[in-house]
C-alpha cells in the first residue's frame, strides 16, 4: 500500500477538525500567563505544545488507522519516527517562539505524505481565526473559524479557492521568517526583483504565496519537515512548488537527515 486508501474528503474534513481542536487547547493557554521550557536542541517548548499534540494524536489514529503518525514533540521525547509509503507529519505548534511573543502567527500543521509527497494537509492559525487546507492539486481553500473544543466547523465560512498568482517580474513581494531571517536569505533574493518583504511566523508563509499575497520565500536556516509539509501542501494545492536550492523537489521522509530539511525555496508562479 503506497496510498491513504480510505475516503480522501472524510479525511481532509477530519483534519481539518481536529486542527481546529487543538487550536482551542492553543488559545486556552495563549491568555494565560505561559511557562516556557527548553528542550534537549534548546529550541523552546510549551504546556500548550503537548496539549495540543494530545489532543492531534489519537484523533488521527481514530481518523487512519494504521497510518503512522511522526510528530515533533513525541520525536523530542526519545519516539522513533517511523515513516512508510504513507506517514502523517505533525507539528502541533509550529511557531512556538510567536506564541510566547503573542504576536498570533503560530499554527497547527497536519500533512500526509504519501511517497515522500505532502498530498494533503491543514494549516491552522487560531490567533487568526484563519484555516488554510488542501486535498490535492487545484483543491487548495482557506476558511475563517474560530476555535472550538468539539472541533465543529458548523461556523466557518464559504471555502476560498486559493491560487498563486503571477509574479511580475518587475516587482515581486517576498515573504521572510519573523524569527529567522539572516544574510543568506537577503543575498538569495538579489537574483530577483523585490520590491516589497512580507514578514510572518510558522506556516503562514507557504500560505501567503499560496493566498496569492507574496511570491517566494527562500529559506537558509535549519526546519524540519513537521515544520514545512503541511505547508508545502496547501502551496502545492494552489499551484506552487517548493524545491531544495538546487531546483530538485523537496521531498519528505529523509530519516538519513533525520528529518531535517535540506535548505529550499518556496515559489508562487515564477516561471
Amino acid at each position: 500500500m503506497t496510498k491513504f486508501q480510505g475516503d480522501r474528503n472524510e479525511l481532509m474534513g477530519a483534519l481539518c477538525r481536529i486542527a481546529v481542536q487543538a487550536g482551542a487547547a492553543i488559545m486556552d493557554h495563549y491568555a494565560t500567563d505561559i511557562v516556557v521550557n527548553e528542550k534537549d536542541d534548546k529550541t523552546p517548548v510549551t504546556a500548550a505544545d503537548q496539549d495540543a499534540e494530545d489532543i492531534i494524536l489519537p484523533a488521527l489514529a481514530l481518523a487512519a488507522p494504521g497510518i503512522p503518525i511522526v510528530s515533533e514533540e513525541a520525536t523530542a521525547a526519545g519516539s522513533k519516527p517511523e515513516v512508510g509509503p504513507a506517514f502523517f507529519l505533525v507539528d502541533p505548534l509550529d511557531g512556538t517562539r510567536e506564541f510566547i511573543n503573542k504576536n498570533g502567527e503560530f499554527t497547527v500543521n497536519i500533512a500526509l505524505i504519501e511517497d515522500g509527497i505532502p498530498t494533503m494537509g491543514v494549516v491552522y492559525a487560531p490567533a487568526k481565526n484563519r484555516m488554510f487546507y488542501s486535498a490535492g492539486s487545484g483543491k487548495a481553500y482557506e476558511q475563517d473559524i474560530e476555535p472550538n473544543a468539539t472541533g465543529s466547523l458548523d461556523t466557518a465560512t464559504k471555502p476560498a479557492l486559493l491560487a498563486v498568482r503571477k509574479a511580475d517580474p518587475k516587482g515581486m513581494i517576498a515573504v521572510a521568517s519573523r524569527s529567522h531571517r539572516d544574510h543568506k536569505t537577503d543575498e538569495y533574493l538579489e537574483m530577483y526583483n523585490i520590491k516589497d518583504f512580507l514578514t510572518a511566523g510558522s506556516s503562514l508563509k507557504f500560505c501567503l504565496i499560496a493566498a496569492g499575497e507574496a511570491d517566494i520565500y527562500p529559506r537558509h536556516g535549519r526546519t524540519m519537515e513537521w515544520d514545512t509539509a503541511a505547508g508545502h501542501a496547501v502551496l502545492s494545492g494552489a499551484g506552487g512548488r517548493v524545491d531544495e536550492m538546487d531546483g530538485t523537489p523537496l521531498k519528505y521522509g529523509k530519516l538519513e537527515r533525520g528529518l531535517d530539511n535540506p535548505y529550499f525555496v518556496a515559489k508562487g508562479g515564477i516561471g
